[in-house]
């Protein structure tokens, strides 16, 4: 009967070790195991952590959404500042001095960041006055010499109508990369130029109101 007994359990053990070795184990989404990253010919291949494996995947290249986006935006910017240095000598506001300080802190590092990108990407520049026919908010020469002209006031008034509407074209051209687009950094670019301008809308329609 004892005989028998340690059989019958030996069979069990055997059977259930033939199980566990048989059954796939899932993988763990926590797994700290390192990848093995192949180099280029002639390399040898890297071992990488997870952490550095997630980062490691290339972005995908621009597309021509990007580089459009990109060129028309360093002309958009370009009249944004253009505009913004006329406040300090013609608006009456502090408060919307202070508007066009910021307004000047935030487009003229992301225009410099975008002329570097086109380079990068060996894509033409615009020129400082090149043609804007057709691209959202951009404001008229007419109303350029206009917006020159006024003092006190009356700028205030005019730059902020000006600026508001610059702004929602700059919105619909971001909204429009980020459905078309394809690089990584233009999509964080056209993410954070959505962000920051409409702040700046709210901020100006406050300012409206207040004249």
């Amino acid at each position: 009967m004892r005989a028998a007994l340690v059989v019958v359990m030996g069979l069990v053990v055997a059977l259930s070790g033939c199980s566990s070795s048989t059954t796939p184990q899932a993988p763990r989404a926590d797994s700290t195991a390192p990848v093995i990253a192949p180099g280029r010919p002639g390399e040898q291949a890297k071992t990488l952590s997870p952490a550095e494996a997630a980062t490691a995947v290339p972005s995908a290249p621009p597309n021509a959404a990007d580089v459009k986006y990109v060129q028309d935006m360093v002309v958009h910017h370009r009249q944004a500042m253009d505009m913004a240095l006329l406040a300090p000598n013609r608006a009456e506001s502090a408060q919307l001095k202070t508007l066009a300080d910021r307004i000047q802190a935030a487009q003229g590092p992301e225009i410099q960041f975008m002329s570097t990108w086109l380079r990068e990407e060996e894509q033409k520049v615009p020129e400082h006055h090149a043609a804007h026919e057709g691209m959202p908010g951009m404001a008229t020469p007419e109303q350029m010499e206009a917006l020159k002209a006024a003092k006190g006031k009356d700028f205030d008034r005019l730059f902020l109508e000006l600026m508001i509407n610059h702004h929602l074209g700059a919105i619909k051209m971001s909204e429009q990369v980020l459905t078309h687009g394809s690089h990584i950094r233009i999509e964080e670019l056209a993410s954070d130029v959505s962000v920051t301008q409409t702040a700046e809308i709210r901020r100006m329609q406050e300012l409206q109101k207040a004249l």
